[in-house]
């Protein structure tokens, strides 16, 4: 059995979950070696009672094949976390999913991505921004992620999908059992111009369990998350708390005072999460400016070939940045360069792939550099 096939039976053990899984990884060292291993080992681990022991022990090798031959027919890859594709924002998660299903393509780019969440019986003022500020955003270049659920979710993957970008979907549910019902075709069209991903196998049924452990990969994914509407006991407000646990931004757009739909931002606006009435109250967080944004082109199918310009201040700023990451506002000290300058000198050297951005507004140089 190779790593991949151990893994994917073992994320397939009913309610083993992640950090389960990672215990029994630390204490056994290959996901191999956990379905080999015996229940009075399997017990030893902290977290492993009897009840999750016995399920690995009787899990059956054939259920892993009529999982590949179904992952097959629906036209699913299965990405584990050592694979090239795997993103590389939620590998940098304190808890990433060990087994991703994705039908659709993953690209690097799609490290530059924005949550939009919100709630599923949203008013037509929440639905409407949805869409806006996913095809402005989609416009500028970011992915747009959300969770193909009815309301907000579903106007957000409209948005980006209107401006001819690309949106990722997170599902709370197996490929099998898409949900809701009624957004199967949008799964499709999201697939076709981005990607829609599961952690869960094939056969997950949308239990209510589920969907928090869907929120923290929506937010996972994305340098920040915008909350488009939410009432008191919202869903979105799960993905804003998984935002701030990992580091990334939290956006929320304000409502009326007295709206049920709206509590939720409101508080969430006191609570210290930036308000958003306008575009550029987002793309300025990430030293953004509207006028600097641009789509790297391609030519003839090949990235464009972009280096260490002959720019002085660039060449500056980029011999501060190492393999060690650094806050802007140190790189302001070392350079004696304004924020807003340093913003757009940092902006290019990120779009000529030499440093990348990490959450924090802090700054490495970037692993494939030449």
């Amino acid at each position: 059995m190779t790593q991949q096939e151990a893994l994917v039976s073992l994320n397939m053990v009913a309610d083993i979950g992640t950090i389960r899984l990672n215990k029994l990884l630390k204490f056994f060292d290959k996901p191999e070696n956990i379905l080999g291993a015996s229940y009075e080992r399997l017990t030893q681990v902290s977290g492993i009672g009897q009840s999750i022991a016995a399920k690995i022990n009787s899990f059956k090798e054939k259920d892993l094949e009529l999982e590949f031959d179904l992952a097959r027919k629906l036209g699913l890859k299965i990405l584990t976390k050592d694979d090239e594709e795997y993103p590389k924002n939620l590998k940098d998660t304190i808890d990433p999913p060990l087994v991703l299903y994705v039908k659709g393509e993953l690209r690097p780019e799609d490290k530059n991505a924005i949550g939009i969440v919100g709630s599923r019986r949203a008013s037509f003022y929440g639905l409407d921004n949805a869409q806006k500020f996913a095809f402005g955003l989609s416009e500028e270049g970011f992915t747009i992620v959300s969770g193909m659920a009815r309301g907000i979710d579903t106007y957000a993957h409209r948005g980006a999908l209107k401006a001819k970008g690309r949106t990722i979907a997170v599902m709370g549910s197996g490929f099998n059992k898409i949900y809701p019902e009624e957004n199967k075709d949008l799964a499709e069209e999201i697939s076709r111009n981005g990607a829609v991903i599961s952690e869960f196998p094939v056969n997950a049924k949308p239990l209510k369990q589920n969907f928090p452990r869907r929120n923290r990969l929506i937010s996972g994914l994305s340098l920040g998350v915008l909350v488009a509407e939410a009432a008191r006991n919202s869903g979105a407000l799960i993905t804003a708390d998984f935002a701030l646990e990992q580091g990334r931004e939290v956006f929320a757009i304000p409502g009326k005072v007295d709206s049920d739909n709206s509590f939720g931002t409101n508080e969430l606006i006191k609570q210290g999460a930036k308000l958003v009435s306008c575009l550029e109250d987002i793309l300025e967080e990430f030293n953004l400016p509207k006028i600097i944004v641009s789509k790297i082109k391609e030519k003839k199918g090949e990235p464009l070939s972009l280096g260490l310009s002959d720019n002085v201040q660039e060449k500056e700023v980029y011999q501060f940045i190492s393999g060690e990451s650094i806050q802007i506002d140190e790189l302001a000290e070392k350079t004696n360069l304004d924020i807003q300058q340093l913003s757009s000198i940092l902006l290019k050297l990120q779009f000529k792939k030499l440093i990348r951005q990490l959450p924090g507004k802090q700054f490495v140089r970037s692993q494939d550099e030449k």
